[in-house]
């Protein structure tokens, strides 16, 4: 407990003095429903949205659109999808702090088009290691998507935007990120 509070306390330090906040080394997102993914992820999401959201923001907003006589019944009795939803994120908040990144606990998947190239990637015979984001990226920019579109794996015009897609996947979870993480299988 002492150890989160420290944290948690440096955290708001380092948030008073302008220097940026740290984010969780570990991959939190597996620890989320879909459902409050999703949420989060379109909280993030929203251009309207204060900057950096946080998991006590989410959690206003969550109570916000709650009428007033379900949020005096969430107090009382636990029953309802929206409620396991709030309790899954107090519990979130509780272990991690209301001060703790909601983006961290989004999880992100590939588009379909993206999910071929990384499985591309994955399949290769001559890969010793599971690629990272950027080994996919890198793989990409080296002919991988032409080769991919000659073969018919991908449509002429699905390897345009997956240059930027796969570009916005390393800037918010790191080069080093294993790709394989973000497969959509549907």
């Amino acid at each position: 407990m002492r150890c989160r509070f420290a944290t948690a306390l440096l955290l708001v330090l380092l948030n008073i003095k302008g220097i940026a906040m740290i984010r969780n080394p570990i991959n939190v997102a597996t620890r989320v429903s879909s459902q409050l993914s999703a949420l989060i992820e379109s909280r993030v999401n929203d251009p309207d949205a204060e900057q950096p959201i946080t998991l006590a923001q989410v959690r206003t907003f969550m109570a916000n659109l709650l009428p007033d006589p379900f949020n005096e019944a969430e107090r009382m009795h636990h029953f309802d999808v929206a409620e396991s939803v709030m309790d899954e994120l107090d519990v979130l908040i509780e272990e991690y702090g209301e001060d703790a990144l909601a983006a961290d606990f989004s999880m992100t998947s590939a588009s379909e088009p993206l999910s071929r190239v990384i499985e591309a990637v994955v399949n290769d015979d001559n890969r010793g290691n599971s690629p990272t984001l950027v080994t996919v990226r890198r793989a990409m920019t080296a002919g991988l998507l032409a080769r991919l579109v000659g073969e018919g794996v991908l449509d002429e015009e699905e390897d345009d935007p997956l240059l930027a897609e796969i570009d916005a996947l390393i800037e918010r979870y790191g080069a080093s990120e294993l790709a394989e993480g973000f497969l959509r299988y549907e």
